[in-house]
């Protein structure tokens, strides 16, 4: 009998050490803190167009915060309407700027107040074939037109024709087809500015915020990235205001626009985190440098990145996040959309991230969790409502 408890006891020690294991090599658990309404996750598909995505998410989010009923607004049209006004803008700057799919959460605004908004089954964009967005073939044909126009514009005694703006608008009808005059939503008849009216968004409110030392704190400047073709404005304020707006947003129950750079190695999007590890020995604590005498550079990093664990990570400082601004380390890559804050085992705080690539091929059905390490450090800038900012910080920026 006693022989019989004693291997009990020895297979249930065993099972407490293998579970012990098994926990440590689970990766990040979550435990959500504070979480707003969002809508569900769509999908770019194969086309350069999150900042369509995540501005309407938000936007979207933002009706549920006023009791409005869930919508799903048309992000094609958006783009139908942007498109051509950054070809414009290419031509009177004869070529000098970026012409590609990327764009700012400026854009939509533009777009929504010049030629209002339509829900997505008004206006789907997918006049070519696909059941998906999938725009190299919509992208080259614009940009190869426009050069093309701008090529035979240049020519000693030419001129731009009257005919290349049209020219240009059936591209875009051909791909992403005509626009809806009228449509009807709910049993009741719009047109997109009525549609836009009923939605009962003040655009005005929404402000975006940003964080670099190349600018004056507490004014608006420019941000100087290749997709600002709009040349849309930022707030600049210090890193830890700018944490404390996005902190104080989901607290109070809004949503937070978010456009980052997700080349880093730590965004590891289909483990569903994005974080800064410290990698290198001489940012590590002595306890963590032991742990690696003897492991070869490469296999120290490759052990760290597996992100089997959570992981330590580097302090971000204003002059980091300043220094990989101006090597071109932060690039802007992606627009996102933060719906929560949550906690990993460890008890450090994550922002939760709504995606636009689909809810199939990821860890948490679209979304993912970036540590505050990871926002600080590669936020390009983000937008939120006026009424999201703290006072204190609204009063220094003159926003009432």
């Amino acid at each position: 009998m006693i022989k019989k408890s004693l291997f009990c006891l020895f297979i249930f020690m065993i099972s407490i050490s293998m579970f012990a294991q098994n926990s440590e090599n689970e990766g990040y658990v979550f435990t959500i803190v504070k979480e707003v309404k969002a809508t569900s996750v769509k999908n770019q598909a194969q086309s350069g167009t999150c900042w369509a995505y995540s501005t309407l998410s938000f936007l979207e989010s933002e009706l549920l915060r006023k009791g409005k009923p869930e919508y799903d607004l048309s992000e094609m049209w958006i783009v139908r309407h942007a498109y051509p006004a950054k070809v414009e803008k290419y031509m009177r700057l004869h070529g000098n700027i970026t012409l590609a799919a990327g764009g700012s959460f400026e854009d939509v605004l533009w777009v929504m107040r010049n030629y209002g908004i339509v829900p997505q089954d008004s206006y789907q964009g997918l006049n070519y074939g696909e059941d998906k967005n999938v725009h190299g073939e919509l992208d080259a044909a614009a940009k190869a037109y426009a050069e093309a126009i701008l090529k035979t514009a240049g020519r000693p005694g030419a001129t731009l024709s009257t005919a290349w703006t049209d020219g240009f608008e059936g591209i875009m009808d051909a791909y992403l087809g005509r626009r809806p005059e009228k449509f009807s939503y709910n049993g009741k008849e719009y047109v997109p500015q009525s549609f836009m009216q009923s939605l009962g968004l003040n655009l005005d409110d929404y402000v975006a915020i940003s964080s670099y030392t190349h600018h004056p704190f507490y004014e608006p400047f420019i941000l100087e990235i290749p997709d600002n073709w709009i040349w849309g404005s930022s707030y600049n304020v210090p890193m830890n205001e700018m944490q404390e707006i996005a902190n104080n947003a989901i607290n109070n129950g809004y949503s937070v626009l978010w456009g980052a750079d997700v080349s880093e190695k730590g965004f590891a999007y289909r483990k569903g985190v994005a974080v800064v590890p410290v990698t290198k020995p001489d940012e590590m604590s002595d306890s963590d440098k032991a742990r690696w005498i003897g492991v070869s550079d490469k296999d120290r990093e490759s052990q760290i990145m597996n992100l089997s664990k959570p992981v330590a990570e580097r302090k971000i400082t204003q002059d980091m996040r300043q220094v990989a601004f101006d090597n071109f380390q932060t690039t802007d890559d992606h627009g996102m959309h933060i719906t929560g804050i949550a906690k990993d085992q460890d008890g450090k705080n994550f922002y939760k991230v709504k995606n636009s690539w689909g809810a199939d091929d990821s860890k948490y059905g679209g979304y993912f969790y970036c540590s505050e390490a990871f926002f600080l450090y590669k936020t390009m800038n983000i937008m939120v409502h006026k009424s999201a900012i703290p006072k204190n910080i609204a009063n220094k920026l003159g926003i009432k």
